[in-house]
């Protein structure tokens, strides 16, 4: 029998494993595998230490004596201990002494397991513990689990290598682990239900199931609401009748707390007294730990947190107003103004605001704040300024909510005139930089753009964060008109502004516009470390800027996507939504798309229309225009109605919506979006061509490439090449369609594209099955040019010089001249206009 055999027969006092239980191999391999003497398990009650002990009891080996010490958490004096311990050993002495001795002599390989251990601070009982756990005997095998860490020489086992920990954090259930719990459930949902599950949770073991006990509908998608008697009855039981009456008070302040450190406790429960009642609960496993992985800030576990203020708590004001006190005393403005909300103190709240900025709007739940105080209050009190006017205004346009926004910045005329001129002017191109951004997200750019530019021309040093707000407005709507050269221009020199003044959280959201540059060039694996290295960098601030995060994290997952790492995507795609929504950032929808892409990859059409669904309501919610969201949800969902063979349910959407981007009111594709209208155009034409309604298909897709490469959006020319090779095999014009596929697909390898490839061998499988044969020398020469290579060939073809090539591409004249030689030697030749025929009959360029 092996070390994971469960079920062994043995004698004597064991435990019996729930049958609900699921088995965490995760950690159980780990503890058995590991040779330390030690193996502790410190966590708050509820974690899963008990079963997780008595699952490693079951795989113990045949050779391997076990002994079970259950104690309940309850006090116990050392020879009430000594005799426990005897007994389950089987010693005959009862005494230290005699156990001390039975233990260092025993021969047999022995598993010792205390089930939590006390639960009160006893030095006696722990110095007890302590000399057991020194004993040097090898065949014994100590196996701890406990609320509160005792006081023993954890660092002398630790540098010994005796001492296996397994952390408190990773007790708690993974999506996976919980997805077996719900085995009653179709395997989908039950995916579905684990996350928001985790979400709500944190999948501390005890929440998780008693949030599995209620009896509700699980095919519901809003959040999972506990039932909250359970839960309180459990913290009675488990937590309160444990505590005194003034810890347990503590305690509820403190879960009241967004986050709470040692001096803001001595300032709360008295100096001197604070935080040493924080230490004792930390020291009972109170359900206290760190705040988003910070060295100096605690949270009370956020599952209880919301349990907690949910109830009503008539006390909580003047808490929450000496809260308010000590962080406005440390300068500390964004927890101290939500203190003041939590205080319903609306006034000072609003007087604390003269000290934020727009950056503050990408920390953790300040949009969400700000509009909750401006729905609360109205503009009387919160448009009182223009620094007030311009935060709600950016708050209102963070969320969609563009009504209110013409609205809140209309109030800027209340503050007409000044005393000054240039007072005067500044003000009037804050109010333009406002509305740009506002014409800007509502598609109307040519006015967008006059808005942006006369702001920046006006704009002094002091108002260097609406001048980035600017320069990234004209990056995006440079990146929209397929300027690809002058958004770089105004991306670096925003980049150089933020970093001049030290801005991590604006150098993070113009690194974002970076990334949809680097995309639409070719390059996602290096838009990617872009964005992991920004990531990794905000990561590190203090507190966690949550909204950046999340669109961060929904842009990396597109870009996962795109190169093929679909496992990476799910999980970028499932934070970024996590964070968005916890934000009520408009970009979740992105979220929502990426998820129904992915669902649709594994050939679940119908998760991924939920998905789509539940974006479309999400936004309507909201209050969002549709404008935000209505034509990447129809393009979406065409796509994938073609995929399903429905072209005509597709042609029917496509067709509606593009009429809203020509014309004289056309209105510009959503910022994040920017190959959103040239996909619904091919799109369209290859749902014609299925309906055999096309006129003139390969002309106009020839447009759009043509279009795509005179702009150098690399990655949306390779979309477009595979489209087209579509669309001529449909049009059975086959060898137009072989030196397409060629071409699309060399150029998507090149650009780590691999999904563009999937998707055009799921959409067109019979054209893969046909090609057979017809691709092979050509793909062996296409496919021994580079991706630098092929750029600079296109270049030649199209009659640049060396000089101008290296001036496009960015590379020196030498490397320029390097790549020359390189396509003449693989494509055979001596010359530039034999290098270029030999290029065009091969497929290799246009």
């Amino acid at each position: 029998m092996t070390a994971k055999t469960p079920g062994l027969d043995r004698s004597g006092c064991l435990p019996r494993l729930s049958s609900h239980h699921v088995l965490r191999s995760r950690l159980s391999e780990p503890l058995l595998a590991s040779p330390a003497r030690v193996k502790l398990l410190c966590a708050p009650a509820g974690s899963g230490k008990s079963a997780l002990l008595a699952e490693c009891l079951s795989l113990a080996p045949e050779d391997i004596a076990v002994s079970w010490l259950p104690l309940a958490g309850t006090p116990l004096s050392v020879d009430e201990f000594c005799r426990r311990l005897a007994h389950a050993v089987g010693a005959d002495g009862v005494d230290e002494a005699a156990l001390m001795a039975a233990l260092a002599t025993r021969s047999v390989p022995t598993w010792l397991f205390i089930d939590d251990y006390c639960r009160t601070p006893d030095s006696f009982l722990d110095a007890l513990l302590d000399r057991l756990l020194a004993l040097g005997n090898p065949a014994l095998t100590w196996w701890v689990g406990t609320r509160r860490r005792p006081q023993c020489n954890w660092p002398r086992l630790l540098l010994d290598d005796e001492l296996y920990e397994c952390e408190a954090a990773t007790l708690a259930l993974t999506a996976d682990e919980i997805v077996r719990l719900l085995h009653h459930l179709p395997a989908e949902q039950a995916g579905s239900v684990a996350g928001r599950l985790v979400r709500g949770t944190g999948g501390w073991c005890a929440g998780v199931r008693m949030a599995l006990l209620q009896k509700c509908d699980w095919a519901q998608k809003h959040q999972l609401q506990q039932r909250v008697g359970t839960f309180l009855d459990y913290l009675d039981h488990e937590l309160f009748s444990s505590l005194s009456a003034e810890l347990a008070e503590v305690w509820r302040v403190l879960a009241h707390m967004p986050r709470f450190n040692g001096e803001l406790c001595e300032h709360l429960f008295g100096t001197g007294e604070g935080a040493q009642l924080l230490l004792t609960l930390q020291t009972l496993g109170c359900f206290i730990e760190p705040w988003q992985d910070s060295p100096d800030w605690l949270q009370v576990y956020p599952a209880l947190s919301r349990l907690m203020q949910a109830e009503r708590w008539p006390e909580g004001r003047s808490w929450h107003r000496r809260a308010c006190q000590w962080f406005s005393a440390r300068e500390d403005w964004k927890p101290a103004f939500e203190q003041a909300l939590l205080a319903e103190e609306y006034e000072v709240a609003v007087s604390l605001l003269q000290h934020l900025s727009i950056e503050h709007l990408f920390e953790d739940q300040m949009v969400v704040l700000l509009l909750r105080l401006h729905e609360q209050q109205g503009g009387e009190l919160t448009l009182g300024s223009p620094q007030l006017v311009g935060l709600i205004s950016a708050a209102l346009m963070f969320a969609g909510r563009f009504e209110q926004v013409e609205t809140c910045i209309g109030h800027l005329s209340r503050f007409v005139p000044q005393p000054l001129a240039s007072l005067q002017r500044q003000l009037i191109a804050r109010w333009q930089a406002h509305q740009g951004w506002l014409l800007h997200l509502q598609g109307r750019m040519e006015p967008a753009r006059e808005h942006f530019r006369e702001a920046l021309a006006e704009l002094d040093g002091e108002a260097w964060a609406v001048r980035l707000l600017c320069l990234s407005g004209q990056t995006q709507q440079a990146l929209l008109c397929g300027e690809l050269e002058q958004a770089h221009l105004i991306n670096r020199e925003a980049l150089c502004l933020a970093r001049a003044r030290d801005s991590l959280l604006f150098e993070g959201l113009l690194e974002l516009d970076h990334a949809q540059l680097l995309e639409q060039r070719g390059a996602p694996a290096r838009a990617d470390v872009v964005l992991a290295d920004m990531h990794e960098l905000l990561c590190q601030r203090p507190h966690r800027p949550v909204p950046l995060l999340g669109r961060i994290a929904l842009r990396r997952g597109r870009l996962a996507l795109g190169m093929g790492q679909a496992a990476a995507a799910a999980g970028f795609f499932q934070r970024g939504l996590d964070d968005c929504l916890r934000s009520h950032d408009k970009r979740v929808l992105y979220g929502y798309l990426g998820l129904a892409q992915l669902a649709a990859d594994g050939g679940d059409y119908a998760q991924a229309f939920v998905r789509l669904r539940e974006a479309e309501r999400l936004m309507q919610q909201r209050q969002i225009p549709d404008t935000v969201y209505r034509a990447v949800l129809l393009q979406v969902s065409s796509q994938l109605r073609l995929q399903q063979g429905r072209p005509e349910l597709a042609r029917e959407a496509l067709s509606r919506v593009l009429k809203h981007f020509h014309g004289p009111l056309a209105r510009q594709a959503p910022p994040a979006s920017l190959e959103l209208v040239p996909r619904i155009e091919y799109l369209l034409i290859l749902a014609e061509i299925h309906l055999q309604q096309a006129h003139k298909p390969l002309e106009q897709l020839q447009v759009l490439l043509d279009q795509a490469r005179a702009r150098q959006m690399v990655s949306l020319e390779a979309e477009l090449l595979l489209a087209t090779a579509a669309a001529a095999y449909l049009l059975n014009e086959r060898d137009t369609a072989w030196s397409l596929l060629n071409r699309g697909k060399t150029l998507a390898t090149a650009c780590e594209l691999p999904w563009l490839i999937m998707q055009f061998e799921k959409s067109c499988p019979q054209m893969m099955l046909d090609a057979g044969n017809e691709l092979t020398e050509k793909n062996d020469q296409e496919s021994s040019l580079s991706f630098r290579e092929s750029q600079v060939l296109e270049l030649v073809a199209s009659g640049n010089s060396n000089q101008q090539i290296a001036e496009k591409l960015f590379i020196s004249l030498h490397t320029v001249k390097t790549h020359v030689r390189r396509i003449h030697a693989k494509l055979g030749v001596e010359r530039r206009t034999h290098a270029v025929a030999r290029a065009r009959m091969l497929g290799l360029c246009g």
